[in-house]
């Protein structure tokens, strides 16, 4: 049984991989991609369905929480059901959008941003070496550049620091980081191509 899944999925990995060098191999790519799109959307919705079961006995439990667990059910029963009958692109589900889900969002994202501030503070209380003073100097000046202040902007800060910090710093880690991942999905690829990984059926 083991090496029949092997089988099975280092075939699959070779067909779609082959299907980017020769033409012949498109259909078949395409098709195992559409396959590959229909299990992860079922996925999705077995984990929606056990995300509602495990707070739904949470609920009937009355564990603590249970408030919580109750908005959460409700409001994502609500959602998904509008988004089947209305479809997304309905004008009542772009209100919902635009008036609850991305302010909540938002909101968390400022949440976030104090949250990230205030771990800084500890960290330099803790631990005041150089990179400390550097992430709480960086988050300090971004703010300052990002937010709306009762006297106005800060000179020089949001117009030339913000953008330097933002567009090269920070988008030159990002990119590391992306290719890093690029680097390390690749080599994961390759192993269970050659079979030095199995997580389909085994060691």
């Amino acid at each position: 049984m083991r090496v029949f899944t092997a089988v099975i999925a280092i075939a699959a990995g070779v067909l779609v991989l082959g299907g980017y060098f020769f033409p012949v191999l498109a259909a078949i790519q395409t098709l195992l991609l559409n396959w590959a799109i229909v299990l992860a959307g079922m996925a999705a919705l077995v984990g929606i369905f056990n995300l509602i079961s495990v707070h739904t006995n949470k609920i009937r439990s009355q564990q603590k929480g249970s408030v919580y667990s109750a908005i959460l059910v409700i409001a994502l029963t609500a959602t998904f059901a509008g988004g089947i009958i209305l479809r997304p692109d309905h004008s009542t589900m772009a209100i919902l959008m635009n008036g609850i889900i991305i302010p909540v969002e938002a909101s968390l994202m400022g949440l976030l941003t104090v949250s990230l501030i205030y771990a800084a503070i500890r960290l330099l209380r803790r631990r005041a070496d150089l990179m400390s003073v550097v992430f709480l100097a960086t988050a300090v000046l971004l703010i300052l550049g990002s937010a709306t202040l009762p006297f106005g902007n800060i000179p020089l800060l949001g117009s030339l620091v913000k953008p330097w910090i933002t567009q090269i710093l920070a988008l030159g880690g990002a990119r590391g980081i992306l290719i890093g991942v690029a680097l390390g999905t690749l080599t994961t690829g390759l192993r269970i191509l050659f079979g030095a990984d199995r997580p389909y059926g085994g060691n």
